[in-house]
């Protein structure tokens, strides 16, 4: 059986993008929705651990 081993700029970059698709969710959302609220929170939290400044990342209202 064959392993699939990825690398931590692989993890980061994935990590990135799942956060980027969670602010382009929450840009057009029509309601708070308390769910995306958590997810975008423990992504950030968990960028944050990577060494990633996610401040490039938000957008402005």
């Amino acid at each position: 059986m064959e392993e699939d081993n990825i690398n931590f700029e692989e993890m980061k970059q994935f990590n990135i993008d799942y956060y980027i698709n969670l602010i382009r969710i929450k840009k057009h959302q029509k309601e708070i929705n308390p769910e995306l609220e958590f997810q975008l929170k423990t992504q950030k939290n968990k960028l944050h651990s990577m060494g990633v400044n996610t401040q490039d990342f938000e957008y402005e209202e």
